[in-house]
């Protein structure tokens, strides 16, 4: 069995880990940690201490927040998704700090970056 890393839990909620299949289970935010528990196997938990947290990234779309994604310090990250996504990332805000937590770039942020990028490599080209 699993053993929690948190000795206080102050936000609990249903959840969807995005890390490969989408698997459902439980997101506890506490004191140490912030923790996944698969509903179905408990053996399969996702545990990320908050001094390994670089930052968090939530995509908003108009005023919902969708989902949002932990970026470790190790490069890595991990993608969840909560019935209260706003009411987590305030629970998580509590230990991470706002200097942490972004918003993601939208689609069409991204499509705009890609071509003016695209445009500079065609157009101002080193002679």
């Amino acid at each position: 069995m699993a053993q929690s890393l948190n000795t206080k839990v102050d936000h609990t909620s249903k959840a969807t880990s995005f890390a490969g299949l989408a698997t459902y289970g439980n997101v506890l935010v506490g004191d140490k940690a912030f923790e996944f528990y698969n509903e179905r196997n408990p053996e399969d938990y996702i545990q990320i201490p908050w001094e390994e947290v670089d930052y968090i990234a939530a995509e908003v779309v108009g005023k919902r927040i969708m989902r949002f994604a932990i970026f470790v310090k190790q490069g890595g990250h991990f993608g969840f998704s909560t019935r209260d996504n706003k009411a987590t990332l305030r629970a998580v805000r509590e230990y991470v700090g706002d200097d942490k937590l972004f918003r993601s770039k939208s689609f069409f942020d991204v499509l705009k970056a890609g071509t003016l990028a695209l445009g500079k490599r065609l157009f101002h080209r080193d002679k």
